[in-house]
């Protein structure tokens, strides 16, 4: 897609991802979005710089947080007059508040913003029951302190049982995790398949830290200089865990499915001619970015929106998949990366679903998540774009001219969001 100027990606920050309920457990989404903002800010010295606009989101937080956003550059090192505002797409919120971002930049409206995300199911909202809601409705709109008290004395144990959270689609009461289940079984796809794909997000992610690619993508946070899920696995290890989607026969086991983590990221994104005055050199631009949906509740696989969004994005690029040079797909399970490489590259998906003469391609696998991905590093749902973006970004700039890299992330309500990005270099 041709915009009107390029949009470049200067670098990004986020703070160390961590599993639900320990290192971040007492801090909130605002803490940590915070934290990550200043670490960028830090890292590009923008202290006390106005920028155009800040997006981001979470796709859990607590009503309080309805400016959450804006909140946190407050409370940044930014000039306290930046514009910020949420945005929400399930786990694909980080890279579409990029795209909001890109999009003015492209369109000469702004020069210099972020986009981001945040997300913390250590303090996810607890809502009160629907019996309790009630009950204090009703006493509250008592005329008397005797009738008050008589409405609050019908109050039983069950009903102040808190509500937890949940992420079961409204519409059919599976959560992700259910929903992948069967369509891993519908794919016919293998337990050695998904937890090949784990052992190498693992493999990968540690190799990267160990050659210090982090080094300036990430801000120590609480005590985390690393994600707190990456660790040594093999694939005996990986092997010997029980299924905990699909029932007994399942393959989808806690090593090969993200873990529920906490964590922030964000993306510093510029027109050519903020990045020359200042004195920072684009990593990458962003070409495209392209969301897609599918109707789930007429029976489609509900997170293989990208397998349709991506063949349609390089479409009117003109690239194909043979084009990519890293091809970075969220894995959200291993099973959904193996998905929509089969999807790819099955002939009767290609011409029935994607209208083309046959297979939209294949990926290899030296070109696949060479970085690892969200099976080692987490899962934050909002946050994930900002670290793919980032890490793409910089994965282009090393590997020269004329790379380029596609990036796919599915989210809750049968979305996907793709991106197309190309080295700076």
């Amino acid at each position: 897609m041709n915009y009107p100027r390029n949009v470049a990606v200067l670098g990004g920050n986020r703070i160390p991802f961590a599993r639900a309920g320990k290192a971040y457990k007492n801090v909130s989404n605002q803490d940590m979005l915070t934290a990550a903002l200043d670490g960028l800010v830090a890292r590009f010295s923008l202290q006390g710089e106005l920028l155009g606009d800040v997006a981001a989101g979470a796709v859990l937080k607590h009503a309080k947080d309805f400016n959450l956003t804006r909140e946190s550059v407050i409370g940044s090192a930014l000039d306290s007059r930046t514009p910020a505002i949420d945005m929400q797409r399930a786990c694909a919120t980080g890279l579409d508040a990029i795209n909001f971002v890109a999009n003015k930049i492209a369109l000469g409206q702004i020069e210099v913003g972020i986009g981001g995300g945040v997300d913390s199911t250590s303090d996810a909202p607890i809502e009160v029951s629907g019996a309790l809601r009630k009950i204090l409705h009703r006493a509250n709109a008592a005329r008397s302190t005797k009738e008050r008290l008589q409405i609050l004395a019908s109050l039983r144990p069950a009903d102040l049982k808190p509500s937890a959270p949940s992420a079961a689609e409204v519409r059919t009461g599976l959560n992700m995790g259910q929903h992948q289940a069967l369509s891993t079984e519908r794919w016919g796809i293998t337990r050695e398949e998904q937890d090949q794909i784990a052992f190498e997000s693992h493999k990968n992610l540690m190799a990267a830290y160990e050659r210090g690619f982090f080094d300036d993508l990430m801000t120590g946070y609480q005590g985390l200089s690393r994600d707190e899920n990456l660790r040594v696995s093999t694939m005996e290890k990986l092997g010997s865990l029980k299924p905990v989607f699909g029932g007994p026969e399942g393959t989808m086991t806690a090593g090969n499915s993200t873990p529920l983590s906490d964590g922030a990221s964000t993306v510093l994104i510029a027109s050519e001619e903020w990045a020359q005055e200042h004195g920072h050199q684009p990593l990458a631009y962003i070409r495209d970015i392209h969301t897609r949906s599918v109707d789930f509740t007429a029976g489609a696989d509900l997170l293989s929106a990208p397998a349709y969004a991506a063949p349609e994005m390089l479409a009117r690029n003109g690239l194909t998949l043979d084009d990519m040079d890293f091809v970075e797909i969220h894995e959200a399970f291993a099973a959904t990366v193996v998905m929509i490489l089969k999807a790819w590259e099955d002939e009767e998906f290609g011409r029935d679903e994607l209208g083309l003469d046959g297979a939209f391609g294949s990926v290899p696998r030296d070109r696949l998540n060479v970085l690892g991905s969200s099976l080692a590093a987490g899962h934050p749902f909002a946050a994930t774009g900002g670290r793919i973006v980032a890490s793409l970004a910089k994965m282009l700039y090393e590997a020269g001219p004329g790379k380029f890299g596609l990036i796919s992330i599915c989210a809750a309500g049968g979305q996907g969001t793709v991106a197309l990005l190309e080295s700076a270099r």
